[in-house]
């Protein structure tokens, strides 16, 4: 099984009286957005279903990011919204055998903590997970297993780390 964990692109600075759920990309996130699509079609990340916050800048994100990739089913999930690792976890464990290669795109601080908590301490890139999961970046895990139901704490094996700052330092 592979996870797919994607933080949001650049957003917008809330104006007063925004909502934080409706602000929306930066123009620099659009462009990392699909600098990052890119990057995963060129290393044969292709996502069998996704998984999007319901917040506009998530959901402009993957708008960005779509055309890259063949159709796959996508679900606008207000649970992935500002949520801990147990929601996270939740959320996906759910799927069971639904999806082999799961895209999830959501929010900071809930993505790395539950990325930190899936890791192996000794898979390769886990001390990366400890600084920051940058807007746009990008964190794929490899599990051994069959279903998503039986997802399993400190059992998975980072494959891709990117960012967008890789990615301008030629870190391909």
């Amino acid at each position: 099984m592979r996870l797919m964990l994607l933080r949001h692109a650049k957003a917008e600075k809330a104006p007063p009286g925004m909502r934080d759920r409706d602000r929306g990309l930066t123009g620099r996130g659009q462009r990392d957005a699909a600098k990052i699509a890119d990057y995963m079609v060129r290393h044969g990340l292709q996502p069998d279903r996704i998984l999007v916050s319901g917040a506009a800048r998530t959901r402009e994100t993957w708008q960005c990011m779509e055309r890259a990739f063949a159709a796959a089913p996508v679900e606008y999930e207000d649970r992935l919204y500002e949520s801990g690792p147990d929601a996270i976890l939740a959320v996906i464990r759910e799927l069971g055998q639904s999806a082999s290669a799961l895209l999830a795109i959501g929010h900071n601080p809930g993505l790395q903590d539950t990325a930190r908590l899936l890791v192996a301490a000794r898979s390769r890139g886990a001390g990366e997970l400890e600084d920051n999961l940058p807007t746009s970046g990008l964190v794929v895990i490899d599990f051994a297993g069959k279903s998503w139901r039986g997802l399993a704490l400190r059992s998975g094996r980072i494959e891709h780390f990117m960012t967008p700052r890789f990615l301008k330092a030629g870190k391909t």
